[in-house]
């Protein structure tokens, strides 16, 4: 019997080397391949060289991805703490790089635009040599007026300029420009602009600001109680006026429970975070000398709005250091800190799922039960109550009374200003022994 060698791995890659040596056509059409997609890979690699040497937004994205990458090893694959100044750097990268893409959108959409609308934003003071372009919560910039607000830096991007009067403009729609805010002054000129670019002036959201900067009448440093209320757009009361704000609502429920003067200073603005609330308190705290502040989140403090509520919040872990950093400024100050998260018309209309929203606010922000005040169910008891009073009355309907529907708005309308203030009011009653009469300079009220 004729005996066949045995394979071996030796043997069959020596004649797989013989057997390529009798079809060199392969070898040859192999070899253009190899050099074909070496050539795809340079050319790939020096374009992408080539985009981030000679382009602003290459050099940002490679920055970004570089720290991204570093985040993961340092953080996440090594355990490391937070280094804070790189963070702020991150997000200070970020922030201008949005500054500079709304500015750039605000150009394109002013060359473009119809002369009506140019004219509006030239009296507003909104157009490209002229407008204030700030970032408000994450990185994205916004357009607002230099006329009502001012540009801050030491950590709050913008704030509202003392001793003005504003009014609030609707349905302006900017086709592919940029996102502003159409907070401007309340004149005969702006009027006349906003009428000839078809805005609505929204009558009812009339505003002043105090020497403070801030909303509202100028705060009573001799009160017997005193409180802070930071917070976004909800508290600073969009489209309400100016007995309709949370915060001054909030101040009448406390002195009808007490019998004596408050003051609750609003320094709400809209577009604010966690980051912002945290440099207002340090900017006014030492001068109010609060027994008590109220922290008012909602869900765009942690993320984009729906997102949020969604699950896919990204900002928990920023917004968590800076409320952080509020909780220890009111330890150190002996002021009660009550945690407040706005109930969203979603959420009061909608399915029921505290899982992301509020829910991680707790996981974030570690306090006790009594300084955590969900008015959630409070609006959804006076939602339905609401509701029927409606149906009775003959003229049903599904929207929450307790939102700006009539304007479609979904900020606080004064009913559901009145609601949160009487929720938070009573909470801080119980919290609070009564104030004594009289001013008590740096006497915190409670126990803490």
């Amino acid at each position: 019997m004729k005996r066949f060698p045995a394979i071996t791995w030796k043997s069959a890659k020596r004649a797989g080397r013989d057997h390529q040596r009798l079809l060199p056509f392969l070898e040859r059409t192999q070899r253009r391949f190899r050099l074909f997609k070496r050539t795809i890979a340079a050319s790939t690699a020096l374009l992408i060289v080539a985009t981030i040497e000679f382009s602003a937004a290459g050099r940002y994205h490679a920055r970004i991805w570089t720290d991204r990458a570093h985040d993961v090893v340092r953080y996440n694959l090594l355990g490391l703490e937070q280094d804070r100044e790189q963070v702020e750097a991150n997000w200070h990268l970020r922030r201008e790089h949005g500054i500079e893409q709304t500015h750039q959108r605000l150009s394109s959409f002013y060359r473009d635009t119809d002369e009506a609308t140019r004219e509006l934003f030239r009296v507003a003071g909104m157009d490209p040599d002229h407008a204030l372009i700030r970032y408000g919560r994450g990185d994205a910039g916004f357009v607002i007026s230099p006329q009502v607000f001012e540009r801050d830096d030491r950590g709050r991007s913008y704030r509202l300029r003392p001793g003005t009067r504003s009014v609030w403009l609707r349905q302006i729609t900017l086709h592919d420009g940029p996102f502003g805010l159409f907070q401007v002054l309340d004149t005969p000129a702006h009027r006349a602009a906003a009428a000839r670019a078809g805005a609505i002036v929204d009558e009812g959201s009339v505003q002043r600001t105090n020497s403070w900067g801030l909303r509202g009448p100028e705060p009573d440093l001799s009160a017997p109680a005193r409180g802070i209320v930071l917070g976004d757009s909800f508290m600073q009361g969009m489209f309400n006026g100016e007995e309709d704000t949370p915060s001054r609502r909030l101040e009448r429920r406390l002195e009808a429970a007490w019998k004596l003067p408050v003051t609750v200073v609003n320094t709400g603005h809209i577009g604010y975070s966690p980051e912002q609330y945290y440099y207002t308190l340090a900017e006014y705290g030492e001068r109010v000398k609060p027994q008590f502040v109220v922290v008012s989140v909602c869900p765009n403090d942690f993320g984009e709005g729906m997102e949020v509520l969604r699950g896919r919040g990204d900002w928990f872990d920023e917004a968590g250091y800076w409320l952080g950093e509020i909780r220890r400024w009111c330890l150190g100050h002996q002021a009660i800190c009550l945690m407040v998260p706005v109930p969203t018309n979603v959420q009061v209309e909608g399915i029921r799922d505290d899982e992301y929203y509020p829910g991680r606010i707790c996981r974030i922000f570690r306090t006790i039960s009594i300084r955590y005040c969900d008015p959630l169910n409070d609006f959804t008891d006076e939602y339905l109550r609401l509701r029927r009073i409606a149906e009775i009355e003959g003229h049903p309907s599904n929207r929450c009374a307790l939102y700006n529907y009539p304007i479609e708005d979904d900020h606080f309308s004064p009913a559901g200003a009145e609601l949160w203030a009487d929720v938070v009011s009573r909470r801080l009653a119980l919290l609070l022994d009564p104030p004594m009469s009289g001013p008590q300079e740096g006497r915190s009220l409670g126990n803490h």
